[in-house]
Parts: structure tokens; sequence; C-alpha cells
């Protein structure tokens, strides 16, 4: 047993009050609680705090003003964890955290049974087919959503305390972080790769948390290993016609093609099959390289790198670029950027279409002609983004739920489950193939009781000419979507959703969430449409 002389922390007109505390806890009850649990502190943190059992707060002598200190003793107070800090010697916070190791071995075993429950969780949601797993821990409970075909769906419910072990658990024992520690007050990311964290069906679960005005927040991405199975793009949604022009595209051996779309419309899967296929297609010749922000889905044959270990947004940017930078020194034909998010990842991206690469990106853009503004928001010259030699293809997607085929009912036979508003635009967006529109239907075996199986692909492809960007150049956004129409014979996302509720493909309620208004697409180069006057404004 060590003993030291402790002082509590001095306040103005106290004396501090000298004490004996032992790091020895083989005869009483004391044990270390922020070594693991909600209450776990950072390697950083451990170094000068240690929080027990008996809720004495041990603080390293001369450091009560230190940053992780602070930081510590802050998050304390936002959990609503009551203790009574005292300035103890370095060395017993040391000898504490080492000699604890009953404590050590009881937080390992509760953090195993976490993860056998938190790898259950995971196998459910993959039952579902859910896209990610929401876990909000509120002031007085926990509840679980599974996001199913782009709906949140309630799962489940537990204790606040429940959901505060899960979380610790999840982020502190199954990611591949530098830092394993779950900070409740701060917003984290993380990923889960280890084959034997992850069920059969995943490839690896990307983690966002995020403190929340009652408690905190953590959002699962899962990241299915199934998408390297087909090379098809039909499959997924796309056209013939939006098939052929990515073919072309990936034929050119020069240019950057660029998809757009929010967060969840499937822009990675579609770079997965892209890429697949143009390796499938040269028969491994070709040297693909990826650098990605962490890698989301397994390509066979090309060589993915990943950035991780950054500290800060900032830090996470300035390694991203400095990726792409040097990714054009190991030799490739083809870069994959996971993404363009800043003006530095532009840059390079930009620069390794112009010296001899193709390049496949993606960026946040509500059309195919609004990643130009994008990028240049984002600092890029508008010389360079609208120079049809560098910047070859723009692709923006959506994902709709696709309806199933046993139970769907036509929409002639039950008209009065629309509004008159919302028929009329039916009618005048579908004309003769009216007949042939379909809406969700009660569910069924086939469906899982849904109405629904799984979700389609629409967009639309912009490969652009000197015409075109002259346009842009100019500032003629309408002349620009009217010559990508009328003369290009280009395709907007809005009609192909069109053309998908006359198949009979998509319920149209479901197309307008996602597309908006089903208006009729005039064609007449005096009027313009309703997708014009969006890209206009």
């Amino acid at each position: 047993m060590i003993s030291f002389l402790s002082k509590s922390p001095a306040r103005t007109g106290d004396r501090p009050v000298l004490q004996e505390v032992s790091s020895s806890t083989e005869n009483t009850q004391v044990s270390v609680i922020s070594k693991f649990g909600p209450f776990e502190a950072s390697q950083e943190e451990q170094n000068l705090v240690c929080l027990l059992s008996d809720g004495r707060l041990l603080i390293a002598d001369g450091q009560d003003m230190n940053s992780h200190v602070l930081s510590y003793r802050a998050r304390l107070e936002k959990m609503g964890k009551s203790y009574k800090a005292q300035l103890v010697e370095i060395d017993l916070i040391r000898e504490f955290y080492q000699s604890n190791h009953v404590a050590h071995g009881a937080r390992h075993t509760e953090h195993t049974a976490m993860q056998v429950t938190a790898k259950d969780l995971l196998v459910r949601a993959c039952r579902e087919r859910a896209s990610d797993i929401h876990i909000r821990v509120r002031k007085n409970c926990t509840e679980i959503y599974f996001r199913v075909h782009n709906d949140l769906t309630r799962f489940g419910g537990h204790t606040k305390d429940y959901g505060e072990r899960l979380l610790a658990t999840i982020y502190g024992a199954m990611t591949s972080v530098s830092d394993n520690s779950y900070k409740p007050t701060e917003r984290q990311d993380a990923s889960i790769s280890e084959r034997d964290k992850l069920p059969a069906e995943l490839y690896g679960v990307r983690i966002a948390t995020a403190p929340t005005s009652d408690g905190m927040v953590m959002v699962l991405r899962l990241l299915y290993n199934d998408a390297n199975d087909c090379v098809d793009v039909i499959r997924l949604g796309f056209s013939s016609q939006h098939a052929a022009t990515l073919q072309r595209l990936k034929e050119q051996p020069i240019g950057m093609n660029i998809i757009s779309g929010p967060t969840g419309s499937g822009k990675s899967t579609t770079l997965q099959r892209v890429l697949a296929g143009e390796i499938e297609d040269s028969h491994g010749t070709l040297h693909v390289l990826t650098v990605e922000d962490p890698v989301e889905y397994p390509i066979e044959g090309a060589v993915q790198t990943a950035v991780t270990n950054a500290g800060t947004e900032e830090e996470r940017g300035r390694l991203f670029s400095a990726a792409i930078a040097n990714a054009m020194r190991l030799d490739p034909d083809t870069i994959m950027i996971g993404e363009v998010r800043d003006r530095a990842s532009g840059q390079n991206a930009l620069r390794a279409a112009m010296t001899g690469h193709q390049v496949w990106t993606t960026v946040h853009a509500n059309s195919a002609m609004a990643i130009v503004d994008r990028l240049v928001d984002l600092g890029l010259p508008l010389s360079l983004v609208a120079d049809h030699t560098v910047i070859t293809g723009l692709i923006s997607q959506r994902l709709v739920k696709l309806l199933c085929t046993h139970c769907k009912i036509h929409l002639h036979e039950h008209p009065e489950l629309l509004s008159p508003a919302m028929l009329a635009r039916i009618h005048q967006a579908t004309g003769p193939a009216f007949e042939n529109v379909c809406l969700a239907g009660p569910g069924c075996s086939h469906c899982r009781n849904k109405g629904t199986t799984g979700r389609t692909v629409v967009a639309e492809i912009i490969v652009p000419d000197a015409e075109l960007f002259s346009l842009i150049r100019a500032g003629e956004k309408v002349k620009a979507v009217q010559y990508w129409e009328n003369v290009l014979g280009g395709k907007s996302l809005l009609q192909h959703g069109i053309d998908k509720v006359s198949q009979g493909l998509i319920d149209p309620r479901m197309a307008e969430q996602v597309l908006g208004h089903l208006s009729g697409v005039v064609k007449s180069p005096t009027h313009l449409s309703v997708v014009e006057a969006a890209y206009a404004v």
C-alpha cells in the first residue's frame, strides 16, 4: 500500500486541509470509474485525474486549471455526476489506475457483455436491411431507431444508463480510433472495421456522435459487403441511356466525373459499381487508386487508401488533400476521391484531371448543373470548372422506394386515395401512361408487409460540351438547361422520376417527397419547365 498526503482544492479564503489518501483498494469497496464506461477519461485526462466510486475526483496537484482537467470536470457536470475534488500528488493517480485490477476486470467484463449486445443490434438491423441505426440517449430513457428504405422506425427503448453504457462500449471497445475515449459532450467520428466485431453481412460501420439538448445521439451507417456482387448500374435503377453514358465516361482516359446528391442517396454505391466495372472491363490492367475518409465499400482490384487519425476537421482536410496529392505520384490510371469537401481537395482533384488522370468523385449539390456552382462556391475558378476538357461528367442522383410488385395497387382504380390537386398533377405529368401509375399496397409476405421492396435510383447525367459550358460561364443557366435537354438530349432528374411513376415502379407520393411536384415538362423553347425554373433560382 502506498500513501500520500493530499489537500482539498484551495478556494478563496480557505486553508487547504491535509489528509491521507491510499491507493490500495484491496480492503475497501472504492474503485476507479474513470477508466471505463460512461465516465471514462481520455488517456491525457487519466494522467491528471482519477474519479473514484465514492465520489472523489483526484486531481494532480498544480494541474487543477489544466485544460484536460477542466474539460473532464465540465463533462462530469454536463452528465450530472456529482463529485468532491481533491488535489493529490500525480504519482498517486498513476498508482490508483495501476492497482485497480478488480475494477478493470469488472469493467472489461461489462464491456464484453455490451459488445455482444451491440453486435446483436447490428445483426437485427441487417435483418431489416436498415441503412442506419440511431441511438438517442435522453434525460430519462434511451430510444433506438432503424432507418429502413429511408424511413425512421422505432425499434426499442431502454433506460438512460443502458444507453450510456452502450454508447461508451461501441465507441471505446469496438471502433478503430486513436483515442477510444467516448466523450458525450463532444462531436466524434469513428468506424468499426474488424471482422470479429461485425455481422457477416457488413463490411464496416461508420459512426458519428453529438451532444443534444437533453443527452446524446449516436448514428451508425451500415456498409453492406454485397455491393460488389454486380457491376451493372441498371440494377441500381439507372436507365439504359444512363448506363451507356456512364460507359462512355468510363472509357475516357482523362477528365473529372462528379456524382452529386444528399447524404444517403447512393453515391458511394454508384462509384463502387462504376470502378468495379472499369476494372473488370480492363481485365485488371488498370491501376485504380482511391482516397477515402474512411474506406466505405471494398472494390475488387483497386488500391484503396484511407485518411484516418485526424484530430480536427482542419487536420482531416489537410491530410485528405495531401493524400490526393500523394496519389498522383503512385502511377494511377484512375483516381477515386471520396468527396470534394473544400478548396484544397477540389484543387488537387482538378490538378489530377488536368495531368492525364481519370478522376471520379462526389460532392453535395442539388442537381447535376448545380455541381458547377458548388465547386465555384468552394473557391475553384469558373474557367476550370466550366471547361469540358477538364470536367467531363456531371451526375446527380436520388433514391426512391420501389413498389412491391405483388401488392401494389393501380391508381386509376383508387383515385380517392389522392387529393384532386395531386391527381391533376399526375394526369398532366404521365399523360396516356396514367393507367400504369401504381400506389403502395397494404403489404404482403413478399415485402414483409411494407408495400415496398428496396429503393431505386432516379438520376440525371450531363456530358458537357464547349457550348454548354460557354452558356454557364456567361451566366445563362436557363439557356444551358434548355440546350442540354433540347440539343444534347438530356433528361432531368424530375423526368426520370416521372418515367418510373409512369411505369408503375414508384409511388407518385413517394416520388414527390424526394423530387418535388411531378409537374409536366414542357419542351417548348419559349416556356420553362419546373426543373428549369429551379435551376434558374
